[in-house]
């Protein structure tokens, strides 16, 4: 599986995790130091590891998410044991829900420590960490030897290499981590090209190339493969819509692209109607569709890494397993040798791209200004973190244009709160020199506002935009649709404000989109997080939201 390179001697399993971690070309780890967890963060510098220390385990966890989406690189988050571990966990499920590759390492019980027990009422003792994180990662991994330990980071990037890229627990005991020895250090494999079946590929193209209204949806696992997707949408002259976590997979702006507007009803509609739907990366989930599953009439085919996915949420009739890259040139060389050649853009594409624009420009309707004033005001090759805020899934999500992959990140599937700050803090470190632009409400900034200091501290420039409509605006807006009395929805009297302030931040009021605009250019240059709070725009009347 991996290669041996080179030979430590006499090094704490601590430095081996932290030379393992060099080997892989880890720059940035997020986290906090604990009593289990030490000699760890005693390596970390010596090997030239950016340290990023984290107000609360979550942070750190949310920070690795935002460093993978935003680099296409492994995040990697150290905490200590026991409540870390597991303060660290709504984030790797978040990262397993959006297939996100992040490693979360942390101490274990001594070895001698039997798991399961009654407890014997050691200092961060749980009565099954890594049997918990095994059930929330996509594995956990539990050396108990030096060597062990640089095997198991190596088959960990392997894991992130070679298949759908799901975060993973490295738990070492602590005893081992303090222990003195030797290994060797091994790295993983390099990324292989996962093609598809001739054969299948073969039968797909024929399919495709032979419809009449074709059309694709792309997902998360297209977003590295936007050039080979492009190219076989024009030679079909398929409209391509997105999922949320697809978004910027094409430019919005192309003839063909629907954007991320899968939820509305043209795009649904569309999708069912189609003759073949092809389908790359995506799950087609709940959290995907806003306007109920899809039912589609035609044939489907599907590309995915995960073989599993033949028949998730809807059934391929033709399936092509690997990766989206290999795969979508695979079949554009097929089209190709075929002499299918590119048909453009049809009345009936343009028609359904212009139905989708409106149908999200009405739901968004309410924050349209504000949205206008954040795309003139961010650069144009910004980051856009997104939260489960009201002005985003209604607001963002169809309306901004996005124009490069691994741009926009939402917390879609486990649908956290509290991931704009973090995030943005990871995503700022993973890409320096390109503005981050977050989009937050009021009740999901103050799940995290505390990471608003390392930001401060990091002397990081993004500026967070939050929409304050005093507490949870969603939830009040359901609460309201089942004619029940608003509870518990409702925020306490706060300063926004003040708190942004107090945390070593830029904040400020903002009145008007146009001042939205002018804050947002001048954040791009200011050294460390500036907190633009907009108070929500009420809902139309006689509606609830």
């Amino acid at each position: 599986m991996v290669t041996a390179s080179t030979r430590l001697t006499d090094v704490t399993g601590g430095e081996v995790v932290v030379a393992a971690l060099a080997a892989h070309d880890v720059r940035v780890v997020f986290g906090i130091p604990g009593t289990h967890n030490l000699s760890v963060f005693d390596a970390l510098t010596r090997y030239g590891i950016r340290t990023v220390a984290t107000t609360h385990e979550q942070g750190a966890g949310y920070a690795a998410d935002g460093y993978a989406r935003t680099s296409g690189r492994p995040g990697v988050a150290v905490v200590t044991s026991g409540p870390a571990v597991y303060n660290a966990a709504t984030a790797v499920a978040q990262a397993y829900s959006d297939s996100i590759p992040m490693l979360l390492v942390s101490p274990g019980m001594p070895r001698t420590l039997p798991t399961g027990g009654p407890g014997s009422g050691y200092l961060h003792e749980a009565k099954d960490q890594s049997g918990a994180m095994d059930r929330i990662a996509a594995r956990c991994i539990t050396p108990t030897t030096h060597q062990q330990i640089a095997d198991a980071v190596a088959e960990a990037f392997t894991f992130f290499n070679a298949g759908r890229p799901r975060p993973i627990h490295l738990e070492v005991p602590l005893d081992l981590l303090d222990e003195v020895g030797e290994a060797h250090l091994v790295r993983a494999e390099p990324r292989p090209s996962l093609a598809a079946a001739p054969g299948d590929i073969e039968k797909a193209v024929q399919l495709l190339a032979s419809a009449a209204r074709p059309m694709i949806i792309a997902g998360g696992g297209a977003n590295r493969s936007g050039a080979e997707l492009l190219a076989v949408a024009e030679s079909l002259g398929a409209p391509i819509a997105t999922t949320i976590n697809g978004t910027g997979a094409i430019d919005s702006d192309h003839p063909l692209s629907l954007g991320a507007r899968l939820g509305t009803p043209s795009v649904v509609a569309a999708a069912d109607d189609a003759d073949v739907l092809l389908v790359v990366g995506a799950e087609l989930g709940n959290s995907d569709m806003w306007q109920g599953m899809l039912a589609p009439r035609g044939h489907v085919v599907r590309v995915d890494i995960d073989v599993e996915m033949a028949a998730v949420n809807i059934e391929a009739d033709t399936m092509l397993v690997g990766d989206a890259l290999t795969v979508l040139s695979q079949m554009q060389s097929a089209l190709a040798e075929r002499g299918h050649d590119a048909r453009g853009t049809s009345p009936r594409v343009e028609e359904l791209r212009s139905a989708a624009v409106a149908e999200a420009s009405a739901a968004g309707a309410r924050w349209r200004p504000w949205i206008d004033a954040i795309d003139v005001g961010r650069g144009p090759d910004a980051v856009v973190v997104t939260d489960n805020a009201m002005s985003v899934y209604f607001g963002t999500i169809g309306v901004l244009p996005m124009h490069r992959a691994g741009s926009f990140h939402f917390p879609t599937g486990f649908g956290t709160l509290g991931f704009t700050v973090p995030v943005a803090v990871g995503s700022a470190l993973a890409a320096p020199d390109r503005q981050i632009v977050g989009i937050s409400g009021d009740g999901g900034l103050l799940f995290t506002a505390t990471e608003l200091a390392v930001a401060a501290a990091e002397q990081l420039a993004m500026a967070i935009v939050v929409f304050d409509n005093s507490g949870y605006g969603e939830i009040r807006a359901e609460m309201l649709e089942r004619d029940e009395k608003p509870t518990a929805v409702d925020a306490p009297p706060r300063d926004l404000v003040l708190l942004a302030q107090a945390l070593g931040a830029r904040g400020l009021r903002v009145d008007s989109p146009h001042q939205l605009v002018e804050e947002l250019r001048r954040s791009a240059s200011y050294p460390g997080p500036s907190v633009l709070v907009v108070s929500e725009p009420a809902p139309p009347e006689g509606s609830p939201r």
